[in-house]
């Protein structure tokens, strides 16, 4: 934001250095100063004394920084754009000045709107690998976290500069679907499924699951079912085909009500047969232990390593009846992925229990000598618990379906806009309800770091006056407000008088987005941006109590208004970026 100035700077500084014949680092490593109420650079000079002293000057490093820099505070008197000059402990800090920073900085918002806080394209791609549902199976709460923290984090890179690819990678095999295609044929047969899909489907896996531990004598039939399908009986792969579209179609329309989408599909029965050829090579290299068919195909991990601490241990690449597993399809998966792409990452947002299965997996590529195996990554995310540590299981059947769950966040949102603003026409509070619903259940999940524990109530994640979506909505609601009566935004100017300790913070945090954006793409943590967004919404409701706008001085109301279009664009992008709707009105 003021390179210019800086390059002008430092510039001037390696001009005084020469004349003074001290050799000039190169480059110069500006950092930040930490935010105290005003704005700058420091530059540290500790490399130009100890070049210096590596050059044969005898002098002590310490106290020669101090001397260079309160030399150049001297000599450099006060450089445009900027408000003072200090030396200290051998730093040398320009602090800007308040009121052409604070300009700057609401310049900057408004004229990029959307794409304030974007990178430039870095020319990396990047693939993200999330939701992975299993088909025959319903889509519950449980299915949340990955979800919503992969669609964010995609999101995030996308924003950050990062060409991204977003991949699904559903269960479509394995006995889950012979158990359900086996209860459809025996009791269900020729039955299409209700409007709600997944939930019939889900009891129909939960009616199989019972059905097969409480009559042992169905296993001969599904070992019968199972060998049609090692067979690729004509029959059995087109009912399987059929339903598991119904699967497909019901996942999408709860994709779109949460506002997620993927670039492509990769399906479990796609690298079933390029799974067992992996196997096959693993064997004839010697890197697994083929015990078919007493026992399965193993990859002794630590020991091939020469590892004494257990650390891989024993990956099992291929069921003893040759059947593929988890491990089969993931090696062969990865192999896909780079044929497909050229990527610099791959990222697998995965349960945090399947870490073990992932190390395996990612180790026996690179035995394999795949070159790309260190741009392998797993995100891993904890469960999600409902009050009183409520866990999902679909093989009982006693799981909170996710189309449950949705409806119930409307209701209550709903409920919330009636009693806020009754004023509102119906299918406005309509559109109100669905994007606070899909807010409140977003932001708690984004905000908890992904590797701990995140437990889910409504209270919390419905508060208008706490760390919740609907009160960072309405933060942007209120400027909206405030904006809408105003009419035209005024043109850009200083700041007139002295800022205001409520409007300082608030320029502070939204000149904070482009480089908490990175940050957050490079530790792949999206609670950075939910910490942020937050910090916004309430800096900017007490810039709103403290500071008058409409009824502001006229001096005074033109900067205030861009100040206040400023925070509504930065929440707004944040917002978008989370991929948490961004209401009107509420």
């Amino acid at each position: 934001m003021f390179d210019q100035e800086r390059l002008t700077v430092e510039a001037r500084i390696r001009a005084i250095l020469t004349a003074e014949g001290i050799p000039a680092q190169e480059p110069f490593a500006w950092n930040a100063i930490p935010f105290s109420g005003e704005w700058g650079l420091a530059l540290p000079l500790f490399p130009v004394a100890a070049q210096e002293a590596r050059a044969g000057k005898k002098i002590n490093v310490p106290a020669r920084t101090q001397e260079i820099a309160a030399l150049l505070v001297e000599r450099l008197g006060q450089p445009e754009g900027f408000a003072r000059l200090e030396a200290v402990r051998g730093y040398l800090n320009l602090y800007f000045s308040t009121a052409e920073y604070s300009r700057r900085v609401i310049d900057a918002v408004l004229e990029q709107g959307p794409d304030y806080g974007r990178g430039a394209p870095n020319g990396q791609q990047v693939m993200v690998e999330y939701s992975q549902p299993n088909t025959h199976k319903p889509l519950h709460v449980g299915h949340l976290r990955n979800m919503i923290l992969g669609a964010a984090v995609c999101s995030i890179l996308e924003t950050a500069g990062y060409k991204v690819v977003r991949a699904n990678y559903p269960g479509d095999t394995g006995l889950h679907v012979i158990s359900w295609l086996w209860n459809y044929l025996k009791n269900h047969a020729g039955e299409e499924p209700p409007a709600d899909k997944l939930r019939w489907m889900g009891d129909l896996y939960a009616e199989a699951v019972r059905l097969l531990e409480d009559n042992p004598e169905y296993q001969a039939e599904m070992r019968q079912l199972f060998q049609r399908w090692e067979a690729k009986d004509p029959d059995l792969l087109a009912l399987w085909q059929k339903t598991r579209q119904w699967s497909y179609e019901a996942w999408e329309t709860a994709y779109q009500i949460l506002g997620i989408h993927f670039d492509l599909y990769y399906w479990q029965s796609d690298v079933d047969d390029a799974g067992k050829q992996v196997v096959a090579e693993l064997i004839a290299r010697g890197l697994a232990v083929d015990e078919r068919p007493e026992g399965p195909v193993i990859v002794c991990l630590d020991e091939l390593l020469g590892l004494e601490k257990e650390t891989y241990r024993v990956m099992i690449a291929l069921r003893s009846d040759s059947t593929a597993l988890y491990a089969t399809w993931d090696l062969a998966l990865a192999i896909r992925k780079f044929s497909d792409y050229d990527l610099a990452r791959s990222i697998y947002v995965v349960d945090v229990r399947q870490s073990l299965h992932l190390k395996q997996v990612f180790k026996t590529l690179e035995l394999l000598g795949y070159p790309w195996t260190d741009r392998l990554f797993h995100l891993p995310y904890e469960i999600v618990n409902l009050p009183g540590n409520v866990t999902m299981k679909s093989r009982e059947g006693t799981v909170v379906l996710l189309e449950d769950f949705l409806r119930e966040a409307v209701r209550l949102a709903r409920r919330t806009v009636e009693e806020k603003n009754p004023d509102l026409a119906e299918d406005e509070k309509d559109r109100v309800a669905q994007a606070v619903a899909i807010g409140s259940i977003k932001y708690p999940l984004l905000a908890r770091d992904n590797t701990k524990i995140a437990t889910f109530d409504w209270e919390t994640a419905l508060d208008f006056n706490g760390q919740a979506a609907p009160y960072i909505q309405y933060a942007q609601v209120r400027a909206n407000s405030i904006l809408r009566r105003a009419g035209e935004l005024p043109a850009s100017r200083l700041p007139a008088g002295d800022l205001a300790p409520a409007e300082i913070q608030l320029i502070d945090l939204i000149s904070r987005l482009p480089a908490e954006v990175q940050r957050a793409a490079a530790d792949l943590k999206a609670l950075h941006l939910t910490n942020l967004v937050y910090d916004l919404a309430r800096a900017f409701n007490d810039f709103y109590n403290q500071c008058p706008v409409l009824n502001a001085p006229a001096e005074a109301r033109p900067a205030r208004l861009r100040l206040t279009a400023a925070a509504r664009q930065a929440i707004q992008n944040l917002l978008v970026t989370l991929g948490i709707p961004v209401p009107e009105v509420m």
